[in-house]
């Protein structure tokens, strides 16, 4: 089927949404009066409610399609005095895909090209048309690539079925809007499996768009350029995200913030210094499993696509694509200024940013051994001498219990070597964290790897061997005299934080109404905890409304927001049943918890009732 008669498919069955709306009102309505003559005034009461329900939602949500406005455009134009060569090659290619060039060009703060226009009357009367392209792409495509991405986002409209491709996909937005209005009601229900209907035809025709507008990058930049900007387009993307959840994410918890030309100009660095493992991301195969629902197809299947089309004769441009750009570092921290809401967070370069940002992840590992041992040894805020003290005493196993460790674990080592302390990898932090406090040891920005801490002749501390000293009731002394010799006092360095934090934390899954000691919560389970956030009993929507919740704020302050219940604070936990979740959470201090989730409850992710019971078998008493 071609890709026009596809979209002419997926506007007829939106046309019958429409009517099949029309035909839900109608078929109430005449319910309604066939009850009304029948003598039945209650049913005929309730079916006239439903009735003008269902028709005041439809009307509603039309009504808000109709005037619903394209946000403001964001971001820096480029003025074709600004960048003439990235002018000329986007004149180029719309002269080539057969449609008109953008009227503007704006930068991006993500990994993001496209093209798009101000449209009415669903999409078949035109208006502005722009092109968005991001800095992350700019860094990391050449300029060969970069040919292949605008060709394929130009090639979008360059198919006499554009038009009839903009209703198919504001169509969504439509069925999206009505069934929205009418969740919850029998007519929603039943409109709801007709959109899925559409969603399906709609999918369809957006992925056969796709091949389409591929082709027309092979004809623009050749098909190895093409195929190498589809894989590349998935490198960039997987560094963009490692660099904010890695750098840029970690300080921003702490109230720190790149300054405007270090936010984009870190991540050049990045791919300048970690083109080894950028190259290993390369190399492995694509692993995306296609979906009738998808309105992609899987990158491999469109690599394979194109080898079945003609190549055309290219000239390779492995310029890097920033070169388009004249000035790039320059309106790039101007868009950085635009879409960054910093509030009053301290601004930095990368090298006066990082070592606070690294200090303060360490001191928070560091901190749940204090925690521990400050419980073990009966002290409000322990320091690295209560830890050490502790291990001299004979209580190294106990200590290692308190984290959770198995003291009789048996641990590997190179041949020749002795293993090291099932305690010692808990205790590295400690001693990272006493010297960074103590002054001996500063944390330095490495592009290439992770940050490394330094003494102050610039040597990394090799705290993995002091640490598996620490651990040894025979080695405490040594410690002892290591770090009288940097200067630190291990009774002046320590706890920092009373209570864990959430800082750092991923979500893992999420329970919609399940009851904390008798009151209803939205269970958020994390990586190091649980948030307990209140919610209604009404147990429909349950998962909108935690993603809702999730989406709303960082994962640390929705922790401070509402309960957290860090997993180191529970003394033991016990599952009397799995599914629904029944259990029952023993805190140190001497409080407990009794988790009961409905039986109706709904889930942020599959597999969350499996997360939540593995975290509390693994919080169970050990012998």
């Amino acid at each position: 089927m071609s890709t026009r008669l596809r979209a002419l498919v997926a506007v007829v069955t939106l046309g019958g949404f429409y009517v099949a709306a029309l035909a839900v009102v109608v078929g109430l309505g005449a319910l309604t009066v066939l009850a009304m003559e029948a003598g039945t005034g209650v049913v005929a009461g309730k079916l006239g409610f439903v009735t003008l329900a269902a028709a005041g939602g439809l009307v509603v949500a039309l009504w808000k399609v109709a005037r619903a406005r394209p946000p403001q455009p964001t971001g820096p134009v480029l003025l074709r005095a600004d960048a003439p060569e990235l002018w000329g090659i986007v004149d180029e290619l719309a002269s080539l895909t057969g449609t008109r060039g953008p009227d503007e060009i704006r930068l991006a703060p993500d990994v993001n090209a496209g093209v798009w226009e101000d449209a009415r009357l669903l999409g078949l009367v035109g208006g502005t048309r722009r092109m968005v392209l991001g800095v992350p792409l700019l860094h990391g495509l050449t300029v060969g690539q970069l040919r292949s991405v605008l060709a394929h986002e130009l090639g979008h409209y360059s198919h006499d079925d554009t038009r009839l491709s903009v209703v198919v996909h504001r169509g969504r937005a439509v069925i999206a809007a009505t069934l929205a209005q009418l969740s919850g009601s029998v007519a929603g229900w039943l409109l709801r499996q007709y959109g899925k209907l559409y969603l399906l035809v709609s999918a369809a025709t957006s992925r056969c768009q796709e091949l389409a507008a591929d082709a027309l990058s092979v004809r623009a930049a050749g098909r190895a350029t093409a195929q190498s900007a589809l894989r590349e387009v998935l490198v960039i993307d997987a560094a963009w995200d490692f660099y904010l959840d890695c750098y840029v994410a970690p300080g921003w918890e702490i109230g720190l913030a790149p300054t405007s030309d270090a936010f984009f100009g870190g991540f050049r660095e990045l791919l300048a210094a970690r083109t080894q493992e950028l190259g290993s991301v390369r190399e492995r195969p694509a692993g995306e499993q296609g979906s009738r629902w998808d309105s992609h197809p899987p990158i491999g299947e469109r690599v394979v696509a194109m080898d079945r089309l003609p190549d055309v004769p290219a000239q390779p441009d492995d310029r890097p694509a920033s070169v388009l750009v004249p000035h790039l570092d320059v309106v790039a921290a101007h868009l950085a200024d635009e879409v960054l809401d910093v509030a009053d967070r301290q601004r930095l370069p990368w090298d006066q940013l990082v070592p606070p940002m690294a200090a303060a992840a360490q001191q928070r590992r560091a901190d749940a051994v204090h925690r521990a041992a400050g419980r073990l040894a009966g002290v409000q805020r322990a320091t690295l001498g209560t830890v050490l003290e502790l291990v001299e005493q004979g209580r190294g196993d106990d200590l290692a219990r308190e984290l959770g460790i198995d003291p009789r674990r048996l641990m590997v080592a190179a041949p020749g070597e002795r293993p090291p302390h099932p305690l010692a990898g808990a205790l590295e932090p400690v001693l990272g964290a006493a010297l960074v406090a103590g002054g001996a040891a500063r944390w330095c920005l490495e592009w290439a790897g992770p940050a490394t801490l330094r003494d102050r002749e610039g040597d990394e501390p090799d705290l993995t061997a002091w640490a598996d000293r620490a651990a040894r009731p025979g080695g405490v002394e040594h410690v002892r005299a290591w770090l009288a010799g940097l200067g630190v006092d291990p009774r002046a360095v320590g706890q920092v934080h009373e209570r864990a934090t959430a800082h750092g934390a991923q979500v893992l899954a999420g329970l919609a109404n399940v009851a904390v000691d008798g009151t209803d919560h939205d269970v958020v389970v994390l990586d190091r905890g649980l948030v307990l956030v209140p919610c209604p009993k009404k147990t429909d929507g349950g998962k909108a409304r935690i993603l809702g919740v999730v989406q709303a704020v960082p994962v640390h302050q929705l922790a401070q927001v509402h309960r957290f219940v860090p997993y180191e604070e529970v003394r033991t936990a016990t599952v009397h049943r799995q599914s629904p979740v029944h259990a029952t959470v023993e805190l140190h201090d001497g409080s407990r918890l009794v988790l009961k989730e409905r039986w109706s409850g709904e889930y942020l992710v599959k597999g969350s009732q499996e997360v939540l019971v593995g975290h509390l078998h693994s919080l169970a008493t050990t012998p």
